[in-house]
């Protein structure tokens, strides 16, 4: 087992297209498309959780939250206008300085940092709320990453992750048809064969001390152009789960 896991090819690649995460109509079009409904479901996730106020300006204010793999900062500036402390991190340093440039801009205060989930679980960081999403289909050495992610989880708090599931439909979808055919992806952007099932998944957070209290599918709509939560966890899907309180 190594003791790191980053994919060096997969910082690689999404640091070649750093310059464009936030613009809408670039590499990252699908991402900015796929952002409001995984917004909104870790909103509704943490309100019910922490039993805090939705009509609150700041509902998460004395939260803090890790983004992990937050590429140029899509969530973690607005979970930062809803009042929590963010900290993002990215194995990509190109990432994290167009992340930190955008939230100067934006007058935001983001702690991002290049560094992994297994530097800071070793340095012994905890938080109220980790987000896995989108990043476990691009690493090394998963076991270890979902270790390290479930360990950031305080007492009392949450992990949510978010990926693609490895079915064939998934693979005619999320990879053959939105790189090869509707261009949403550059082509190789994902591996079907690193996916993971949601019962994987499942496992890889129940031995690592957390209990799966939710899971939703994600599925498009293309008349509506939109993503939307479903019972379908075919292709997209979240996972939640709790680290018992102290």
């Amino acid at each position: 087992m190594t003791d790191t896991t980053i994919n060096d090819a997969e910082v690689a690649k999404f640091t070649a297209m750093a310059e464009q995460w936030w613009d809408p109509k670039g590499k990252f079009k699908p991402l900015h498309k796929f952002n409001p409904v995984r917004l909104s479901y870790i909103r509704e996730s943490l309100l019910s959780h922490f039993g805090r106020d939705g009509s609150a300006m700041r509902p998460f204010e004395g939260l803090s939250i890790l983004d992990v793999g937050c590429g140029g900062g899509l969530l973690c500036e607005p979970l930062t206008r809803l009042g929590a402390t963010v900290t993002g991190i990215d194995a990509a340093e190109r990432n994290i300085a167009i992340a930190r440039v955008h939230a100067q801009q934006s007058g935001l205060a983001i702690d991002y940092q290049a560094t992994t989930s297994e530097a800071l679980a070793a340095a012994g960081r905890r938080f109220d709320v980790v987000l896995n999403m989108e990043v476990v289909e691009h690493v090394d050495n998963v076991p270890l990453y979902m270790k390290s992610c479930a360990v950031l989880v305080a007492p009392g708090g949450l992990m949510l992750t978010a990926t693609i599931n490895r079915t064939l439909r998934a693979r005619a979808l999320a990879v053959f048809a939105a790189e090869r055919v509707l261009r949403w992806l550059p082509v190789g952007t994902h591996d079907w064969n690193k996916f993971l099932t949601p019962e994987e998944i499942k496992a890889l957070v129940t031995r690592n001390g957390l209990t799966v209290t939710a899971e939703s599918g994600v599925v498009f709509h293309p008349l509506a152009d939109e993503w939307r939560l479903s019972p379908d966890m075919g292709i997209n899907y979240m996972v939640l789960a709790a680290r018992p309180a102290a």
